[in-house]
């Protein structure tokens, strides 16, 4: 199946159903009264994560997604049927904004997230709402709201704990191949890869990592070239970075060094958060340089790139220095786990500073552990309407 990370939609959702102007018209019950019902609710259009996807390919073709209105009230009191939302399944990691305001509506970071996209209008009132003492024969009833519409940009961000990054052909394909059971193709030219691997790491039971290889990355690629750096979004939510770099290229002209800055500093146009990221440098191909030079080698790269950090060399195409790589990339992470997901809103709000929310203001907490206040609409609720009327 063709890997699609990116997708534009648009969600209609469904309009409310009109109120109803009714009476009630019966043998021997003069002046009956109204008795026109409310229309039903629109339906809504909600996002939800499924793991059982992996590509945004279904929204690529299908790009207009809409639910259907509510029906509108009748006569006998009789409300309109609500209608049916409508649910769109999306893999895991998919991040959704506005395509008109840039507003980011949720993240799908987890299996099972839910979110609404476009909420369906509400029903419109029938004239038996509006009855009084004074008006006991209304003639009015309120339409149908209208449903949201909107255009919706989906961006895929696979979830990984691990990424790696490198030029074209430094091995990084090569590794995964070795130290999990994924199997990206491997080839001896550059761009291989074209689209994102992902492969789960075993060190014991029980203990497991996931490492994403994405496409090479090559000087120029803010301005273009190769194939850009589309794909350093797939990087974004991973807590360690591997640099992966040939110590023993073919071309005699190559010069690692300057690659390797320049590979950082591709990073660092797209974004600093991710240049920020803990990074190891990982000297690839050591099998090709002899024996009695390796060390040598390798340290005098170190020296040269002014490399402060850890490093480790290895042979991913034989599997040397591979296994050492994996533990201490597994001990890294038993060090620095994941932050919790879903911290409680009081203390979220008390850590930003946020003052404690007015009296009928809900605060929800999002995946994020950020509070959202919710306000009720504006308006009094159908049963307080009803209650004002006969005030």
């Amino acid at each position: 199946m063709k890997f699609i990370d990116e997708a534009m939609i648009e969600v209609l959702a469904g309009d409310g159903g009109n109120g109803a102007v009714s009476f009630r018209r019966e043998k021997f019950i003069p002046r009956g009264g109204p008795d026109g019902g409310d229309g039903g609710r629109g339906g809504s259009i909600f996002a939800i994560a499924d793991r059982n996807i992996n590509t945004l390919i279904d929204y690529r073709y299908a790009r207009i997604h809409r639910a259907k209105r509510g029906e509108n009230g009748r006569g006998a009191d009789q409300y309109g049927r609500g209608a049916e939302d409508v649910v769109l399944r999306m893999p895991v990691g998919t991040v959704i904004t506005d395509a008109d305001t840039g507003e980011a509506i949720a993240d799908l970071d987890r299996d099972g997230a839910r979110a609404l996209v476009a909420k369906g209008g509400k029903g419109g009132l029938g004239n038996l709402h509006f009855k009084s003492s004074v008006n006991r024969a209304p003639r009015q009833a309120t339409p149908g709201e209208p449903g949201d519409k909107r255009r919706l940009r989906l961006e895929l961000k696979v979830l990984a704990d691990v990424g790696l990054l490198g030029l074209p052909n430094a091995g990084k394909s090569t590794l995964i191949r070795a130290i999990s059971a994924a199997r990206p193709k491997v080839a001896d030219y550059p761009f291989t890869t074209l689209a994102p691997q992902l492969g789960v790491v075993r060190t014991d039971e029980g203990h497991s990592f996931v490492v994403a290889d994405v496409p090479g990355l090559i000087e120029g690629a803010a301005a273009g070239a190769g194939l850009g750096h589309q794909f350093l979004r797939h990087l974004q939510r991973t807590r360690l970075l591997l640099h992966l770099v040939d110590v023993a290229p073919l071309d005699p002209d190559a010069n690692p060094v300057a690659d390797a800055r320049a590979i950082v500093e591709e990073l660092r146009k797209y974004d600093p958060a991710l240049y920020d990221k803990p990074r190891w440098l990982v000297l690839n191909k050591v099998d090709l340089v002899p024996e009695a030079e390796r060390e040598a080698r390798t340290k005098a790269f170190v020296r040269k790139y002014r490399w402060k950090g850890r490093w480790f060399g290895i042979s991913a195409i034989d599997g040397g220095g591979c296994r050492e790589l994996t533990f201490a990339v597994q001990a890294w992470l038993d060090e620095h786990p994941q932050a919790p997901v879903g911290a409680s809103a009081d203390a979220t709000a008390e850590a930003s500073g946020v003052a404690p929310p007015a009296t009928g203001v809900v605060i929800v907490t999002q995946a994020e552990g950020e509070p959202v206040v919710v306000r009720p609409a504006p308006g009094a609720t159908r049963r307080r309407r009803r209650g004002a009327d006969r005030e």
